[in-house]
């Protein structure tokens, strides 16, 4: 009797639609503890397999059915969409298998395309041009402006924008020099909300010269460490404009650089100072260092070369 129910269950598994099993995948396993905005790209992924696919059994698809898929997809997507939608499948996918419904995976060595006229190029900067902005940014500290302070913490710990609005006096350690971040910050609302995922709580070890200079700002009096004398915290909007006053008075012009492009320049100065990718990983609250790999591939081509020449410099010396 057991045997014929979990027969029943498994056939009723193995007819089930790519876009069904979707759904159900992400409502078991992804839909707790992630944020609204990671919500709805779940739910955008979620029409474009079902306007796509349609009525189609996960089991029927082939790679190559899939490859078409993407294709169509990256007609009129950047690559980074289409990186999400292929990462959130192939999650799916490793599942489908686990519960014995296909056998392959059909999204593995997938060809991602996707349209390069909608890319949003961003230049980003130099170590020299990072060590001038920062003297700039520290040039002109002044308490009742928290935005230049805002900047600095972005420069030294990587801190995505919303984890830094949300920072209190509590959050901060500076006996031991850490910071703890467990929550974030919702501008529109105006309150804290959960962190982007639960792997992006975390406590990261900064160093003596940003805490010091954060201490100006106890002064204040306020329990958030950002609060600024109208009493707000600074929004997207004015974080890019002060970062984008301080770059013109430091000779630095840079296309679609904004504040969020501080955390893509602390992983390059990381890695560009030999710090292993799996302790950069952690720093940025990354679920795993695939995720770090992913976002930060074309860093890490960039110093691959740098490396080569360091491997065969040692292997010289056997």
């Amino acid at each position: 009797k057991l045997e014929a129910e979990l027969d029943q269950v498994n056939l009723d598994l193995k007819d089930m639609t790519l876009a069904k099993y979707y759904w159900r995948w992400y409502e078991l396993y992804e839909e707790n503890g992630i944020t609204d905005v990671t919500k709805n790209r779940y739910k955008v992924i979620r029409k474009a397999i079902e306007n796509y696919w349609k009525d189609t059994r996960l089991r029927d698809i082939k790679r190559s059915d899939y490859q078409a898929f993407i294709n169509w997809y990256g007609a009129n997507h950047a690559r980074d969409s289409v990186n999400k939608l292929n990462n959130a499948i192939r999650s799916c996918v490793g599942y489908a298998i686990d519960d014995d419904i296909i056998n392959k995976d059909f999204t593995h060595n997938v060809n991602i395309t996707y349209n390069k006229a909608l890319e949003r190029k961003v230049d980003y900067l130099t170590t020299s041009e990072l060590q001038t902005l920062k003297k700039n940014v520290v040039s002109k500290l002044e308490r009742y402006n928290t935005s230049r302070y805002m900047i600095l913490t972005a420069i030294y710990t990587g801190m995505r924008k919303s984890e830094i609005q949300a920072l209190t006096w509590n959050d901060i350690d500076f006996l031991h020099s850490t910071i703890s971040i467990s929550k974030s910050w919702d501008e529109k609302e105006k309150a804290f909300k959960s962190t982007k995922t639960e792997s992006s709580k975390r406590v990261v070890k900064v160093n003596r010269q940003l805490l010091k200079r954060l201490e100006d700002l106890k002064a204040n009096n306020s329990i958030m460490v950002f609060q600024n004398v109208l009493g707000t915290i600074p929004t997207s909007n004015a974080l890019n404009k002060c970062l984008h006053s301080i770059m013109n008075d430091s000779n630095i012009n840079k296309q679609g650089f904004h504040f969020h492009s501080l955390r893509h320049v602390h992983v390059a100065f990381l890695l560009s100072k030999g710090v292993d990718i799996y302790a950069i990983s952690k720093r940025l609250g990354h679920s795993n260092i695939t995720v770090t790999l992913n976002t930060y591939s074309y860093l890490i081509d960039e110093y691959k070369a740098k490396n080569d020449t360091l491997i065969i410099d040692k292997l010289a010396e056997l």
